[in-house]
């Protein structure tokens, strides 16, 4: 991982690299997607389909301990609505129509954690009770989970420790559940990480570690102090399978929302995709579950901030976790603070090789221009790092118009529907709500 990248040499093959280190505005196209549904052995819709019977049966237990959750039946999710107003201020402001709907998946507002995180790491920590209540002999899969309430079960998960390394909104989800559960659990939080997520964390009996390094460090500790204790679970957000499953399941629920909204997915009517990428568990998680569903009628693109493109970086050049932005000059430093990740996963790159579409690359500024615009528009908060999925439709016009030819879609893109994914914001306090809407870079 840390052998010397010749970056002259990379350049040279990759001209986008450049336009990187220029802090340009970039659009990738990926030349490996398939537009077959890709297969591999390591993952199933079998598993998603398994994933989303396991919250299911916890289901009962999170509506108890968490009454939010009771207008959804114990389901942790999220509305999709159109957000038109937005679409319209986009479109005179930037001079440029956006064929199709404009759509809003609201993971911002997800309860109990308020990020696209609560998806993959509450199921993560929900999948290690299991098994070892299951083990030993206290739970059956044919029980109410709601015992697990009980503070029988509160004493014994207390024996357990879970670990995770985390920028913010996948330590918030893990520190959450497992203080409720009853774990003794630590985040590692990288210098990026905001003050009031390691306060609220702090809040709930989490023990927070703080760095002054970036997130490949707090990774590196969490990791570390797992692989000294044995009762300790480390959640690895950059390889765990589990969180990949937890965050797939969003997609088969968004195939019951849409088909309830009425809005056909199919050849003639093609769903775009945007989501804001850090690591890449959760977009690549949410883009292996609808590329399995819809095959080559979805397009997927993630978003990532200009000194922070790891993922489009590693994808373009198959290195994956072998190269780091700071190899290129960056200094993944952003405002973003979900997707300041200096060095991607090579276990989602490689699975979303044959999936995504392809990446870009977006502006702080843009980021709370987007969310002082959203909040007016259409009363929605969203955190400054979900505004990266924002800009997918406008780059996709701007900058991917040869991705629309090559793949036949000028004609349908009237029919067409734009799903900016949020990640993250109901949990972000008003009065850093009231600084954001006043920032301007």
């Amino acid at each position: 991982m840390n052998k010397k990248i010749d970056v002259n040499n990379l350049s040279q093959q990759y001209p986008l690299i450049k336009e990187l280190q220029n802090l340009n505005y970039v659009f990738w196209a990926n030349p490996k997607k398939q537009q077959s549904q890709p297969q591999s052995n390591a993952l199933s819709m079998a598993m998603v389909y398994d994933a989303e019977a396991r919250l299911k049966r916890f289901s009962s237990y999170i509506k108890e301990v968490y009454p939010i959750t009771r207008i959804s039946d114990g389901i942790i999710d999220s509305d999709v609505k159109e957000i038109e107003a937005m679409k319209k201020l986009i479109e005179g402001r930037r001079g440029l129509t956006i064929p199709g709907k404009l759509m809003l998946k609201c993971d911002h507002s997800l309860p109990v954690a308020g990020s696209i995180k609560a998806r993959g790491g509450i199921y993560e920590v929900l999948t290690y009770a299991e098994k070892l209540a299951i083990s030993h002999g206290l739970l059956t899969e044919q029980d109410d989970y709601a015992k697990l309430h009980d503070e029988s079960f509160r004493n014994f998960f207390r024996q357990y420790k879970i670990a995770v390394g985390s920028t913010g909104n996948l330590g918030l989800s893990i520190g959450i559940i497992s203080a409720q559960l009853g774990f003794q659990v630590t985040v590692h939080m990288s210098a990026d990480a905001k003050r009031w997520k390691k306060a609220l964390l702090r809040k709930k009996g989490v023990e927070v570690i703080e760095y002054d390094s970036d997130y490949s460090e707090a990774v590196a500790a969490g990791r570390a102090q797992a692989a000294r204790d044995s009762m300790c679970h480390f959640v690895d957000d950059e390889n765990s399978k589990e969180l990949f499953l937890g965050y797939a399941v969003a997609a088969v629920r968004l195939q019951k929302q849409l088909q309830q909204a009425k809005v056909s997915v199919d050849a003639e009517h093609p769903l775009f995709v945007y989501l804001p990428c850090g690591v890449g568990g959760g977009p690549g998680g949410v883009a292996y579950g609808l590329k399995q569903i819809y095959g080559d009628d979805v397009h997927i693109f993630f978003g990532e901030p200009m000194q922070s493109p790891c993922m489009l970086l590693g994808m373009m050049t198959g290195l994956h976790d072998e190269i780091s932005v700071a190899d290129i000059g960056l200094t993944n430093v952003t405002e973003a603070d979900g997707l300041a990740v200096g060095r991607a996963s090579k276990f989602v790159g490689t699975v979303m090789e044959p999936v995504i579409s392809g990446c870009y690359t977006v502006d702080d500024s843009f980021l709370f221009r987007s969310l002082k615009a959203m909040y007016e528009q259409e009363n929605i908060f969203m955190e400054p790092s979900a505004h990266a999925g924002v800009y997918g439709p406008i780059e996709l016009i701007n900058r991917g118009m040869d991705y629309i030819r090559s793949n036949g879609l000028e004609d349908k893109l009237d029919n067409a529907v734009h799903l900016v994914w949020s990640t993250g914001g109901d949990l972000v306090p008003h009065e850093l709500r009231q600084h954001y809407l006043q920032t301007e870079i």
